[in-house]
């Protein structure tokens, strides 16, 4: 089963939502966060990288980081004003990115359930992140970040879900980013039958938000489980609704090799041609090189692969950046870079062609079924597989605890 739990949202008041509503803390960079929280007073990134209002410099980390997001958390529900919801409730929460819609349900769920992998995971966090967010939740006395969850689509869902969405928004506005973002309250005999729906559901599984999952079970325990510490915020989307961007690759030097010495070591490897920045297809992985597109046929693995060693950037870190690049662990190589299909193929371009990376490597997405698949068989995927698109905004709903 999965429990589900409505609850009291503080949340803005409708009037100023688009402007407390921020991108998540960790899409961005400091002096990223920085710009925008100097454009909009009531960022809800002065709370969640509330580092921006402070000197240049300042350790991320440091007691007066997390203080100020304690008195910059306080100021903005005066300020905003943020609002208490009367009774706990659901909500839903629809995004609009061009041709593509998703529609998906906020709520709070289960800790324990995650502890025991009922709420299933496919990535490794890392401690800093780890220790940062539950400080972030304990200083605070509340769950900032929202947790991106997925389930097997389920019709009884669907059915509230119609219903709901007919009626008038509490929030609609359009991100200076172009997503469109709708937010619909849910109570009375609708929350019933959603805790009834998710009840019937044989798990969860994060997409997006692993750090904050832990760090929400951490803080947790830290408040030995007390009241709402022991359930934490999170929107679920149906798995047909989902949107995987590719997640592509930049290496800064080519491990000492000249760019033909490197084409040669690679073609002994993999077959290289003349390509497209995109690749057509799961298998092939578009390479950009001293102006040039290039395709990469990857080998196709070995009947009986685990399907997280089987994934394409699993099989072009293997056969690729580890033999020929000399990339160690992707996760703490400082060597390679990360790009999210977000920027698209020109951003590659642009970083190879000024000389900030040697090489790019443009990949197909992932697929929701990969994720499922190696959750379900208690695997993890490889860092950076998956880029979900479009992506939530913090500060509409926050879980206090």
């Amino acid at each position: 089963m999965s429990q589900l739990f409505p609850f009291r949202a503080l949340r803005p008041a409708p009037a100023v939502a688009s402007r407390v509503a921020s991108v998540p803390y960790d899409v961005v960079t400091t002096d990223e966060a920085r710009a925008l929280a100097a454009r909009e007073p009531l960022s809800f990134l002065r709370v969640t990288r509330s580092e921006v209002d402070l000197p240049g410099g300042t350790n991320p980390y440091s007691d007066a980081v997390y203080a100020r997001a304690a008195r910059n958390f306080d100021d903005l529900r005066r300020a905003a004003p943020m609002v208490i919801d009367d009774e706990p409730s659901l909500y839903f929460y629809r995004l609009t990115m061009g041709a593509h819609v998703q529609i998906g349900l906020a709520g709070c769920f289960s800790v324990d359930e995650y502890d025991r992998g009922l709420v299933k995971k496919h990535e490794k966090t890392r401690q800093d992140k780890e220790d940062d967010r539950t400080r972030h939740i304990t200083e605070l006395h509340a769950q900032t970040g929202v947790v991106f969850l997925t389930y097997r689509r389920a019709a009884a869902v669907d059915a509230v879900a119609a219903r709901v969405v007919t009626g008038a928004p509490l929030y609609s506005f359009v991100a200076a980013d172009a997503i469109s973002h709708e937010l619909w309250r849910v109570t009375g005999a609708d929350v019933d039958a959603l805790v009834r729906a998710f009840a019937a559901l044989p798990a969860l599984y994060i997409a997006d938000g692993h750090h904050r999952a832990a760090s929400a079970s951490r803080a947790n325990a830290a408040l030995h489980g007390a009241g709402e510490s022991a359930s934490f915020i999170a929107v679920a989307f149906p798995d047909t609704e989902m949107q995987i961007l590719p997640y592509n690759r930049v290496v800064k030097d080519l491990a000492g090799q000249t760019p033909a010495g490197f084409l040669s070591a690679l073609k002994a490897r993999v077959d290289v041609a003349p390509g497209a920045p995109v690749p057509a297809r799961a298998g092939l992985v578009s390479m950009y090189l001293g102006g040039a597109w290039h395709q990469l046929t990857l080998p196709a693995p070995s009947p009986g692969t685990p399907r997280d060693e089987a994934l394409d950037v699993a099989v072009l870190q293997s056969q690729v950046l580890a033999p020929v690049l000399k990339v160690g662990d992707p996760r703490s190589d400082t060597r390679i870079d990360f790009v999210g299909g977000a920027r698209g193929t020109a951003t590659l371009e642009k970083l190879v062609d000024a000389g900030t990376a040697a090489v790019a490597f443009s990949l197909a997405p992932t697929t929701i079924d990969d994720l499922i698949a190696i959750a379900d068989a208690g695997g993890i995927m490889p860092p950076k597989s998956t880029w979900f698109e479009p992506k939530l905004r913090d500060g509409l709903l926050v879980h206090l605890i």
